[in-house]
């Protein structure tokens, strides 16, 4: 979301839970980043983008995710990716209203049977941006499929940072 983002030109605010995610997203091109286990997530977002948000990627969802679109620009977009934190988080329906704003829902799966054409351009882009350098996917760990279990647990555990990738050795079916 980080090399994207950039990509793209926004201006990447990284809402973090550790010190050590934040200096990660910093690593990574974030413009600035938040600590929402220590800061107050909406003082801390309101300090850097005074009018609000265009769009926040939220696929932790949980506490954090009212607060995050309550800090959304006027016609901001909030973009339900997951719910990594467990919990699925309720919102008052009077805020879409207020801000003029979009909560939208990305499931990938869905999408991709529902727009394949859209899925396929914007795999081609994403390649692209790939190819030319743009983004460049980081890759925490690398797992044989019998240690795919293991890679499950590090990502429930929400320790990884970037991602974790299950192969199959070459040749095996």
């Amino acid at each position: 979301a980080i090399d994207i983002g950039s990509a793209m030109g926004a201006t990447v605010i990284a809402a973090v839970s550790s010190d050590e995610k934040a200096a990660f997203c910093a690593e990574l091109g974030a413009d600035h980043t938040i600590n929402y286990a220590t800061d107050d997530l909406r003082l801390a977002i309101k300090s850097v983008a005074p009018r609000g948000v265009d769009v926040v990627y939220d696929p932790v969802g949980g506490a954090m995710s009212e607060t995050a679109f309550r800090s959304l620009a006027w016609a901001g977009r909030h973009l339900v990716v997951g719910f990594a934190a467990g919990d699925i988080p309720s919102l008052p329906m009077n805020l879409p209203l207020l801000k003029g704003a979009s909560l939208v829902g990305v499931f990938w799966g869905s999408f991709t049977a529902h727009e394949p054409d859209v899925n396929r351009r914007n795999a081609e882009e994403m390649f692209a941006m790939v190819r030319s350098g743009a983004i460049a996917p980081v890759v925490a760990e690398t797992l044989g499929l019998e240690d795919a279990r293991r890679g499950l647990d590090m990502i429930a555990s929400r320790k990884v940072m970037g991602r974790v990738l299950v192969g199959v050795a070459d040749g095996a079916i």
